[in-house]
C-alpha cells in the first residue's frame, strides 16, 4: 500500500489559493478513479482509497489541519497500516518554481515549506517522494503569506488546474513507473 498526502488549509476562505495547490491534485486524481474523499470521524483528514493495477491499494489524505500542522495526522494513518516514510508521496505548493512546474524528488529537506517541515518532523523522516506544484513567485512588495493565502485571479486558477493535472499524471507516473522515471519525465 502506498499513501499520497496532498497539502493545504481547511475552509472555504483557502479555496482557490495556491497554498492548496496539493489538495486540487489529489482531487483531481481522485476524479479520475472514482474514489471519494471522506472525512474520518475521529481524526482531522479526509482520505479515499484507490486500486490501481500494478500498485495495488492506495491511500489518498488531505489533512485538514492548517499547512504547518500537515504532518501531525500522518503517524496515526501510516502506523496502523504498516507503512513508513519510503511509502508516502507528498504533494505541496512551492513559490520557488515558476506557475506550473513541476520538481520531483526522492527525498530531501522542507525548502522553507512549513507543510513538508511538519510531515518530516511527525514522521521522523526526509525519504519520502515529494511533488512540488509550481505557483509562481510573490510579486514585489506583497508578503510570503498574501502571495499563497490570496484567492487566485481566473488566469491563475486555470494555470494551476492544468499543473494540477499534470501533477496527477507525474503523481500516476510515480506509482506505476517509479520515481527516477517521473523526474525524467516531468521536471
Amino acid at each position: 500500500m502506498k499513501l499520497a498526502v496532498g497539502l493545504g488549509n481547511p475552509g472555504r476562505a483557502y479555496e482557490h489559493t495556491r497554498h492548496n495547490a496539493g489538495w486540487q491534485v489529489l482531487d483531481e486524481f481522485a476524479r479520475r478513479r472514482k474514489a471519494t474523499f471522506r472525512r474520518s470521524w475521529c481524526r482531522p483528514v479526509q482520505t479515499a482509497k484507490a486500486a490501481m493495477e500494478g500498485v495495488g491499494n492506495l491511500l489518498l489524505a488531505k489533512p485538514l489541519t492548517y499547512m504547518n500542522l500537515s504532518g501531525n495526522v500522518l503517524p496515526a494513518l501510516m502506523r496502523p497500516a504498516g507503512l513508513d516514510a519510503k511509502d508516502l508521496i507528498v504533494v505541496a505548493d512551492d513559490v520557488n518554481l515558476p506557475m506550473g512546474k513541476l520538481r520531483i524528488r526522492a527525498r530531501g529537506g522542507a525548502g522553507g515549506h512549513n507543510g513538508l517541515k511538519s510531515v518530516i518532523e511527525r514522521i521522523g523522516s526526509e525519504e519520502f517522494v515529494r511533488i512540488r506544484v509550481g505557483v509562481g513567485e510573490q510579486e514585489a512588495g506583497k508578503s510570503l503569506k498574501d502571495h499563497v493565502l490570496e484567492r487566485m485571479d481566473s488566469g491563475d486558477r486555470r494555470a494551476l488546474a492544468e499543473a494540477a493535472a499534470r501533477a496527477a499524471d507525474a503523481l500516476e507516473c510515480v506509482l506505476v513507473r517509479g520515481v527516477d522515471v517521473a523526474m525524467n519525465q516531468y521536471n
